[in-house]
């Protein structure tokens, strides 16, 4: 009879106590499933998830998992470098797998940014005695539970113990320049079997299901696209076509196994994730959704789904390309990412031109999923023709890419805007009074959040009564998504008057029709991604039917003109036409004229993981996470109402809606306590937001608590 080890745990008392043994046979059982999928060595796979955390053990380990424990300055015990103590228990054949799977499942092993990798350690001539304290009276509780696992132990003294650790040491000195699928599948398998811990074997079944995408094969007359043959032999796709065409159905037509689909911003991937779930419901397919606040979309489903948002193996994952931008930047947990994309299908949906850093970061995605044999689709209505042709170039040129576009006559009947150029938002108050009287839906959209909050005020003050909506990116996530679906199910379906502000939020794949747009002069590019939120629905009867939008002469400052580039902004706005039908015949010429000579940023330096065909992150080692955030200038930043704080503090699992996303450098500067919860708010006064206006910056500032905030 086997003896409980359930006192020996891999997780802190105040979080359940996990014990150590169930977790390692929930890794074991995570590793196996994954191994099967990716074709690594099952047995290999589960000998060294067994493996992984046995350093756990020890006396040093153990007492930081007990409740009022002090983590003591200076204290360092990597237990991935204790359990690589027993590494003679496997053949040498084997090693080598073994130690990518559990040297750096944490830490990178040279240059980690606490300096706590094996490599980093060892400069210390303490580090081996440090994580053999005591190894004579925990390494036979250790021997024993890696026997109840199913390994095969004999008794290992100190000597061999710390042979084991130089042999490791010298193997880690040796790496090369490369990436390491061993550690890929032990990272994806102990986050997957730590975030579902008991549940893990009973999911494991839902892992890299092919979905059936027959759902897709529908034809209509009027989506052109449903009547291209997608049956061409070439492995990649770049498909041209307007809004409302048939692109999303032809792409995932194209698609031969799992999908990953990517879309730039986040109410047009929670559209698409309702639309995909919608699509397959009754099939086997699992759905994934990930972005920043992907966790709110799912709220309210059982947990273990909204759990596997974040993990491996969906059938379809729905996110950003800046999600994907690990395996660019050798960010942690690349490796596991490439294992989870490595000959999927992935759609790349929409790329944006105007941000030239995100153009160049989707460049060297697409150069990465190629070297992967993923196939790879891409869709746009709004590209340059330089861009364009770099990308059939990357892809391996005509030969491997199936190119459709649709004719100029097809094109013409999804023309649906009349073009209106206006000096300013006050040549649009006669404009906003008729379309008011005549029971429009007006949607105004503006380039920066604190204009749209001047400009409901100002619309509020002058139609009291009129159903109105502001809607940008600095609410609460919680509330942010609340005020989409009331977009979506409310506003969209309105038969009366209403008026909606918005920013960029609304500009891609929110399926939602209004009858008249107001909006700041973008790039065309991003312009014409706006104007598919008038007129969107095609219907018998509204083919040949336009609509009016009116778009404001861009401001001579750049400051005004941020976060775009104001000569980008004067071309844009030359370029359209004035008081004329848009012809989509047209638009190719338009952003042409725009973006005749694309500059693609280098971004061929030390801190990108993969240049011409080769990894160049040397294996088992990972960047920080702000090598990505500082070449896309994101520095974003987290903010929290102070009487939110107690709830934040208290309920991990609500934190997401409490949360308000912000630029680092709006809020960096403005004396105010951040806390070292979660994802590290800072603490904003009470009367900086509004549930209706959202943050509001003018008084996110230390000045604006009051006495009692403060006490």
């Amino acid at each position: 009879m086997s003896r409980s080890y359930n006192h020996i745990l891999a997780k802190h008392e105040e979080s359940g106590g996990l014990p150590l043994i169930r977790h390692l046979k929930g890794v074991a059982n995570a590793a196996i499933a994954i191994a099967r999928h990716v074709g690594l060595d099952e047995e290999l796979a589960r000998k060294g998830a067994i493996l992984h955390d046995v350093g756990k053990v020890s006396p040093l380990f153990q007492r930081t998992l007990k409740r009022g424990y002090i983590n003591q300055p200076g204290f360092v015990f990597r237990h991935e470098i204790a359990s690589l103590l027993f590494l003679s228990l496997f053949p040498e054949v084997e090693r080598s797998a073994i130690i990518d799977m559990i040297v750096a499942h944490h830490k990178s092993i040279l240059n980690d940014i606490n300096e706590r990798g094996i490599l980093d350690l060892d400069d210390n001539m303490n580090c081996f005695a440090r994580h053999a304290y005591k190894f004579e009276e925990w390494s036979p509780i250790a021997l024993a539970i890696l026997n109840e696992c199913g390994i095969e132990t004999h008794s290992i003294s100190r000597r061999e113990a710390e042979n084991n650790y130089e042999f490791v040491v010298e193997y880690c000195e040796n790496r090369t320049l490369n990436f390491s699928k061993w550690k890929g599948l032990l990272m994806a398998a102990d986050h997957y079997a730590s975030a579902l811990e008991e549940k893990t074997e009973a999911s494991l079944d839902k892992l890299f299901i092919r979905p059936n995408l027959t759902f897709y094969n529908r034809v209509h007359h009027l989506y052109p696209l449903s009547y291209v043959n997608t049956n061409d032999e070439r492995k990649h796709t770049l498909v041209t076509a307007p809004t409302g065409a048939g692109k999303t159905d032809f792409l995932l037509r194209r698609c031969k196994g799992r999908v990953f689909y990517t879309l730039p911003f986040q109410a047009s991937i929670n559209a698409m994730y309702d639309r995909i779930k919608s699509d397959l419901n009754g099939t086997d397919a699992q759905i994934y959704l990930l972005h920043a606040a992907s966790n709110l979309k799912v709220r309210g489903k059982n947990i273990e789904e909204s759990i596997l948002q974040h993990h491996l193996g969906a059938s379809v994952k729905i996110l950003t390309p800046h999600q994907i931008a690990s395996i660019v930047f050798g960010i942690k947990g690349f490796e596991a990412m490439l294992l989870d994309l490595e000959g999927c299908d992935v759609v790349l949906d929409e790329i944006h031109t105007y941000a030239s850093e995100t153009q160049a970061i989707v460049l060297k995605i697409i150069d990465i999923l190629k070297s992967i044999n993923c196939r790879i689709h891409v869709g746009t209505a709004t590209m340059p023709s330089v861009l364009y042709e770099k990308i059939v170039k990357l892809l391996g040129g005509k030969s491997e890419v199936y190119e459709v576009k649709l004719s100029n006559d097809i094109l013409n009947t999804f023309n649906r805007h009349i073009i209106h150029k206006v000096d300013s938002f006050n040549c649009c108050n006669n404009i906003i009074e008729n379309a008011v009287e005549e029971n429009k839906k007006i949607l105004i959209v503006c380039n920066q959040v604190k204009r749209a909050q001047l400009l409901y005020y100002s619309i509020t003050e002058k139609h009291p009564t009129i159903k109105k909506m502001l809607i940008h990116s600095r609410f609460k996530r919680g509330d942010r998504s609340r005020l989409e679906q009331l977009l979506k199910e409310d506003f969209n379906n309105s038969q009366k008057a209403c008026i909606v502000i918005a920013t960029q939020v609304v500009e891609v794949s929110l399926d939602i029709s209004f009858d008249v747009m107001i909006t700041e002069c973008a790039p065309i590019d991003a312009m014409i991604q706006r104007f598919g939120r008038i007129n969107r629905k095609r219907t018998n009867e509204t083919i040949g039917k336009y609509k009016d939008i009116y778009v404001i002469r861009p401001s001579k400052d750049k400051s005004e003109a941020l976060p775009y580039d104001i000569d980008i902004l004067q071309k844009s706005y030359e370029v359209l036409p004035n008081d004329r039908l848009l012809e989509e015949s047209s638009l190719q010429n338009l952003i042409d004229m725009v973006y005749p000579n694309a500059k693609f940023i280098n971004l061929d330096y030390s801190g990108v993981a993969f240049t011409d065909g080769k990894w160049m992150i040397r294996e088992l080692c990972h960047n920080t996470k702000s090598a990505l955030l500082e070449v896309l200038d994101i520095n974003s930043a987290i903010c929290i109402r102070d009487c939110d704080k107690e709830e934040y503090l208290k309920n991990p699992l609500d934190r997401m809606m409490l949360e308000i996303p912000v630029s680092y450098k709006s809020i960096a500067y403005s004396q105010l306590i951040q806390i070292n919860s979660g994802s590290r708010p800072f603490i904003v006064p009470d009367k900086s937001y509004d549930s209706e206006k959202g943050l509001l910056m003018e008084f996110a500032k230390s000045e604006h608590f009051t006495k009692y905030e403060f006490l």
